[in-house]
């Protein structure tokens, strides 16, 4: 119930007191866009919308977010800077060092401003705390499965290679399939870069997986393998590129979000179906082994290790089984999703056996799924005895995991 005297405009204009104030301009286009264009999009997806061109048209009790237009801003310093009052963010030490944004009062404004364009403020600015990118505690993404330090770069068009890359690999996830982390960066960066020069937009990449993985689907019925493995190839090359496209230029959707899960999430064990429907129609007769009892494990494997993954989300840790220890992380390289069992179907069908590709589909998901469920049961013995789970990323710089392995193949640049 609303506050007596707080009528719904109060309330609005209340929620309208935060605007940003860009200083400096963006000397080059970064994935299409300028650092401007880009903290827009940003900040508006958090709500931040308001602009304010001239200090001299905020309010008394207002506040504003000066962001320098010649840094490109990491997309969690943004989401923290505009939720944080009082701050100022330094980048660099010594002589070099720079203020590259600030979030103050509107009456703080004018000193604030002069700090950030490189001017000295005559005294601290009372309320406002300097900050640097080590003071804050922003590295584990959980959405991308990964350690990941924010990051603050100079902007310039020498550099505008580097800072795409920077950004795609930012865009990345940590913790993936071999296939998605090793194989498509590099040709996922390029087919990104074609995207944004031609105004191909992320929802667009969808489609065609999905017309892809319909196309796929057919093929495996009609016994047609190897076609349909380079169909189905191509739809996870094209699901790895569609993310990062989004990513890189901010223009995520809801429905482009469910859309694209609901691809990865249903198509692999209708493909398995299919695959079967193609093995009965080739050689109908000719299996050694149940064509029903294999699918039917293949499903029911499926599904309980999804349920594994989504049971340790919900009922054991504010994150991912894959993110809870390096073990899980190394698991979910090889575990039982769509890539690495399309890896098994294209091998036995170049060797002339699909009917054992599909065999193999079976056996690794069901081994890789009773590794899950014996992970999530072991988490949770863990949690009742010594309570709330963390994940091993939120301690990647402890001195333990410093010769790990699993930091070198996980995480960027502990360094920082």
């Amino acid at each position: 119930m609303a506050a007596a005297g707080v009528t719904a405009a109060d309330r609005g204009q209340e929620f309208m007191t935060l605007s940003i104030h860009f200083v400096q301009d963006c000397p080059a286009v970064i994935w299409g866009l300028t650092a401007r264009q880009r903290m827009s999009r940003v900040l508006a997806a958090a709500g931040v919308t308001a602009v304010a061109e001239e200090l001299e048209s905020l309010r008394e009790g207002d506040r504003v977010l000066m962001l320098r237009c010649d840094y490109l801003i990491d997309d969690r310093l943004l989401h923290y800077l505009a939720s944080t009052p009082g701050v100022l963010l330094q980048v660099g030490r010594g002589p070099s060092s720079a203020m590259v944004a600030a979030h103050v009062p509107a009456s703080l404004a004018k000193g604030a401003l002069s700090a950030v364009r490189g001017g000295e403020t005559a005294a601290p600015l009372p309320g406002v705390q300097v900050q640097t990118l080590a003071d804050l505690s922003i590295s584990f993404q959980e959405k991308l499965r990964k350690f990941d330090p924010p990051f603050v770069l100079p902007v310039s068009e020498g550099q505008r290679e580097r800072l795409e890359r920077t950004l795609f690999e930012w865009s990345y996830k940590g913790v993936t399939d071999l296939v998605t982390k090793w194989a498509w960066p590099l040709p996922a960066r390029w087919a990104v870069r074609q995207c944004v020069r031609t105004g191909i937009q992320p929802n667009h990449v969808t489609l065609a997986s999905l017309v892809l993985v319909i196309l796929a689907g057919f093929l495996f019925a009609w016994g047609h393998f190897g076609w349909g493995l380079a169909a189905a190839w191509l739809m996870t090359f094209l699901d790895t590129v569609d993310g990062k496209l989004a990513r890189v230029t901010v223009t995520s959707s809801p429905f482009g979000h469910y859309f694209d899960h609901l691809i990865d999430l249903f198509s692999p064990p209708i493909w398995y179906l299919l695959w079967g429907a193609g093995l009965a129609a080739v050689d109908p007769g000719g299996l050694f082994y149940s064509l029903r009892g294999v699918l039917w494990l293949i499903v029911a494997g499926y599904v309980a290790g999804r349920l594994a993954e989504l049971g340790f989300k919900r009922l054991l840790g504010r994150f991912g089984i894959f993110c809870w220890q390096p073990m899980d992380a190394y698991i979910r390289l090889v575990t039982a999703r769509r890539n690495p069992n399309l890896i098994l179907l294209t091998a036995f069908t170049l060797g002339g056996r699909p009917d054992l590709g599909l065999l193999a589909v079976m056996f690794w998901t069901v081994v890789t799924s009773v590794v899950l469920v014996l992970r999530l049961l072991y988490a949770g013995y863990v949690r009742a005895g010594e309570g709330p789970l963390r994940s091993w990323f939120t301690q990647a710089r402890d001195p333990r995991y410093a010769d790990s392995l699993a930091v070198r193949l996980f995480t960027r640049d502990l360094s920082v």
